[in-house]
């Protein structure tokens, strides 16, 4: 559960000054290629001030991948996919984690951190994904399919994960899926996700659910082929949320962490650099260019409604008032740990 404090969003006073200017270059020099110049005097002051705030109070921040450049380059001490984040979630030695994330990211943190404070900049960013099932719906799924292993995508609550007998993400899903060793699993509540997971494990009857991530499904095949007529030799990068028909278009599907290493390991080309098309949200290819000089990226730009809730003001109002803290039914969260940490032993 989160919990809303009534008070206004204050806005930080914060200037540009010479000072701050010195002390955030090193900043700017990370991201000058994908954040223009005019707009560092608006972002730096709130750069620093959080910086400085995260070491008065020992806080670190965890950001995903489809965070705004200013957030993931600038403030964010841990950045990944929803497996990444989790694992490093639950190494952190800091008293304060602030999640840029969405909601199901931050209770998956205090799930693996229950005596540590988790923030969240906004109780907006939510997700689709997690709101298409309830903690009912998989009870009801049990009854349909007695004896048969429900594995639950991490973007769910965790009222839903307590229901669950392990959790995956897109990085591990097909690997959690066949070390169950079973026949027949349940599979909730990504339908896409799952019918990828059925085509790489055709010996297991998988049944799913239908949510969808409002994102990658508005994705086509027609799109990406459009892509391929105008260059063909784009690299086409996928996410396994994306529907069936994207994925058969694509060169590799993967999660977006699994992107970022294959783009690291494309090679610098000598007469013009290698193009790639990442079909997911669209600040991953902001995020992944920062260190990627060599490469050119097609933007398509589906952008998260939810993770573009979290701003610099925001974190940084998170960090001076302490809201908004998650919290989790005991009852439910011993439950949900569970199947949260047999999926981080799976992957350790």
């Amino acid at each position: 559960m989160l919990t809303l404090d009534p008070a206004p969003l204050r806005k930080p006073d914060l200037l540009y000054t010479p000072e701050v200017a010195a002390e955030t270059a090193a900043l700017y020099e990370r991201v000058a290629r994908v954040i223009p110049a005019v707009e560092w005097p608006i972002f730096a002051p709130c750069i620093a001030e959080i910086n400085r705030l995260k070491r008065e109070r020992n806080a670190v921040i965890l950001a995903h991948n489809y965070q705004v450049p200013e957030i993931f380059h600038t403030v964010a001490d841990i950045v990944g996919d929803s497996l990444g984040l989790a694992l490093d979630a639950a190494k952190t030695e800091a008293d304060i984690i602030v999640l840029c994330g969405v909601h199901f990211m931050a209770e998956t943190a205090k799930l693996v951190n229950p005596t540590k404070t988790v923030l969240v900049p906004d109780l907006r960013a939510g997700c689709s994904l997690a709101e298409s099932i309830t903690a009912a719906d998989v009870r009801l799924m049990r009854e349909r399919y007695p004896n048969t292993p429900v594995v639950t995508y991490v973007n769910t609550s965790a009222a839903v994960k307590a229901e669950s007998d392990i959790c995956c993400t897109s990085g591990n899903a097909v690997q959690i899926v066949k070390s169950l060793g079973v026949r027949r699993v349940i599979f909730l509540p990504d339908e896409y996700l799952a019918k990828y997971v059925a085509s790489q494990l055709p010996d297991v009857e998988v049944i799913a659910w239908k949510g969808h991530c409002e994102v990658h499904e508005r994705f086509t095949g027609v799109e990406i082929r459009k892509y391929r007529a105008d260059d063909p030799s784009l690299r086409v990068l996928a996410h396994p949320e994306c529907p069936p028909d994207v994925l058969a278009e694509a060169d590799f599907v993967g999660s977006t962490s699994a992107m970022s290493r294959y783009v690291a390991g494309l090679e610098a080309q000598p007469n013009a650099p290698a193009r790639v098309v990442m079909i997911t949200e669209c600040s991953m290819a902001d995020n992944v260019a920062v260190d990627n000089p060599h490469v050119e990226f097609v933007r398509p730009c589906n952008l998260c409604p939810h993770m573009k809730r979290n701003t610099l003001p925001k974190v940084l109002h998170s960090l001076q008032t302490m809201q908004y803290e998650v919290t989790i039914d005991p009852a439910v969260a011993s439950r949900a740990r569970t199947a949260v940490e047999r999926m981080l032993e799976f992957s350790r």
